[in-house]
């Protein structure tokens, strides 16, 4: 697949509800999606109202991430979920369609872009997923994953 990599400002943190996780590569396709849905039934059991898309925000090389939902404003949560945000800055990023098995090529094809064009990764970087469709499960290739790495200024 062939990737289109932007440089975006995103100026102010989206404020999120996660839940945070530790997870090795092998592990990231059960852990991400299991948390996601844990995170929807708090979500829904604290009646947390403007919750949207699922993401995973990967903190550091060790894969300590936090899981959870786009959030319109801060807002309290009770434990075990948290408040966070993912952060403002400047970013490098792109959109995978197709299945989540392939999303280490669009992760791959941004660090690549910033190699070659100077840029340094601050460190977290995260993905955002599309709002799941059920013609998803018949033609993977329509599923939209937004991927983003935060850079040093």
């Amino acid at each position: 697949m062939q990737y289109i990599i932007t440089l975006q400002t995103l100026p102010t943190s989206q404020p999120t509800a996660i839940l945070r996780r530790q997870a090795s590569l092998p592990e990231l396709p059960k852990v991400v999606p299991e948390t996601c849905g844990d995170v929807w039934r708090l979500v829904r059991a604290q009646n947390i109202q403007g919750a949207g898309r699922n993401l995973a925000l990967y903190l550091d090389d060790q894969i300590n991430m936090e899981i959870g939902v786009e959030l319109g404003a801060p807002l309290a949560v009770s434990a075990p979920l948290i408040a966070s945000a993912l952060p403002a800055g400047t970013v490098a990023a792109t959109t995978h369609f197709g299945p989540y098995p392939q999303l280490p090529h669009a992760h791959q094809a941004v660090r690549d872009f910033c190699r070659l064009h100077g840029h340094t990764l601050a460190g977290p970087n995260w993905e955002i997923y599309g709002h799941w469709q059920d013609s998803w499960k018949t033609d993977p290739s329509k599923i939209r994953t937004d991927v983003f790495y935060l850079l040093k200024d």
